[in-house]
């Protein structure tokens, strides 16, 4: 590991501004590395030094410049490795939050000997110190970018070591069966229960399909989704745009066509960030900027996570093109009565709030499925990937011979291997005398 360190650069002292960009009231500029405190002496002048200062300590003093000039007054934070996020020495400045400021600080830290750091260095340098495994560093990303209250509390799971613990049951069990497989080859007078490799196998296969499938919803808590109203003229989709805002942000008229072109607004349904887009009305017309517009509707119909296809209940229905098929259906205007019926329909009233409820419940399952059932999802793209090919593995290995079976059992445990970032060879030969008396 230290040799991997060293060749990326990993081993020298790195500083970087640790807050968002633009004015606030504090600003932090962070040094991580083997000279940390050496730099920070070069740059904060007090009462005490942080290289003679003991960890978990803060100062209070000037911050210069290397041709003397003082740049702000602050704070000085000092960790000692092993003791701080990237486990290494870390001093941290905390300064007024102007960018002026926090620009001439880093430059101070610069010429003091700090390079500057890479994007998710310090986050880097915490996983390769064993302060953190890859789905908590994944976490930390995740835990900045969180929009919406259903992110940050995943995110917070997995930083707190959740997601790992989960996978690390799963392997437990694939170890153990891996290990009665071993057993039954190396050493088959000693007998080896049938049920210490199927329990735990398939205990190992449920766990990993239900943490699978919070993979979409992982996703969608993250990123966010659009969902698109499209209907015809006047069917009421600015209305109910408005009506799932609480306010007014699309106009509205009895003049077909009002919308000419999309209008997008953000909310947060379920804990999820939603960017809801009112379309032009669907209908053929020879004015060219409305037809643009009805052609505009179809393509971010089809290119929207979700879509919402609105039919005004006090009229007769008609035909629609450019509808995905996996639209849910809205009937609007409950409050006027209704001329048609279909039980796949939503009954909503814009004016009253009849039926929003239960929209907003049918949203909540299409973007998140079943996911509530589990504590913790998956989050990434990467992390999905590894779980379904683990998976593979294990349904190949019911069908195998023993010596085969667990040639796809080893496969499947690297898989999982590759979620967390943790080896499991040392895993493998352990279970195998842990759990088996062979040779006794």
């Amino acid at each position: 590991m230290l040799t991997a360190m060293t060749r990326l650069g990993l081993s020298d002292t790195i500083a970087a501004v640790a807050t968002a960009p633009g004015s606030a009231g504090v600003g932090i500029v962070r040094v991580s590395g083997p000279d940390a405190h050496v730099v920070a002496g070069q740059v904060f002048q007090g009462r005490h030094t942080p290289a003679q200062t003991e960890g978990g300590r803060f100062l209070y003093g000037q911050f210069r410049s290397q041709t003397g000039e003082r740049l702000d007054d602050g704070l000085c934070l000092v960790f000692r490795a092993p003791h701080s996020y990237t486990g290494e020495d870390v001093a941290e400045f905390q300064s007024h939050g102007s960018p002026a400021v926090l620009r001439s600080l880093l430059a101070a830290t610069l010429a003091a000997g700090a390079r500057p750091a890479r994007p998710g260095e310090f986050t880097l340098r915490a996983y390769l110190a064993g302060r953190m495994d890859l789905t908590q560093a994944e976490s930390v990303l995740n835990l900045v970018n969180a929009q919406g209250e259903t992110a940050r509390r995943q995110a917070t799971l997995g930083l707190s070591g959740a997601l790992s613990q989960q996978i690390a049951a799963i392997q437990h069990d694939v170890t153990r069966t891996l290990s009665a497989v071993q057993a039954m080859l190396d050493y088959p007078e000693e007998g080896v229960p049938h049920e210490e490799r199927e329990e735990p196998l398939r205990r190992a296969e449920a766990q990993l399909s239900a943490l699978i499938d919070t993979g979409r919803a992982g996703q969608v808590a993250a990123q966010g989704a659009r969902l698109a109203l499209i209907g015809a003229p006047n069917a009421g989709k600015s209305s109910l745009l408005n009506a799932l805002l609480g306010y007014e942000r699309s106009i509205v008229t009895p003049v077909p066509g009002t919308t000419r072109d999309y209008l997008e607004a953000s909310m947060e349904l379920a804990g999820v960030p939603i960017t809801l887009v009112d379309t032009a009305g669907l209908r053929d017309t020879l004015d060219t900027i409305e037809a643009a517009g009805v052609q505009h509707a179809r393509v971010l119909a089809g290119a929207a996570d979700l879509v919402l296809r609105l039919e005004d209940g006090t009229r007769p229905r008609e035909a629609l093109e450019g509808v995905p098929e996996t639209a849910l259906l809205v009937q609007t205007k409950a409050d006027l009565g209704s001329v048609w019926h279909d039980p796949a329909a939503i009954c909503v009233s814009a004016l009253t709030g009849e039926g929003l409820p239960e929209l907003r419940e049918h949203l909540r399952r299409r973007l998140l499925g079943d996911a509530g059932r589990q504590e913790v999802w998956l989050g990434s793209e990467r992390q999905i990937e590894a779980a379904r090919r683990a998976l593979a593995h294990l349904r190949a290995a019911h069908t195998l011979p023993d010596d085969l079976a667990g040639y796809e059992l080893e496969e499947a445990l690297y898989a999982l291997a590759e979620i967390t970032g943790r080896d499991v060879q040392e895993d493998v030969i352990d279970g195998v005398f842990r759990n088996f008396c062979v040779g006794k």
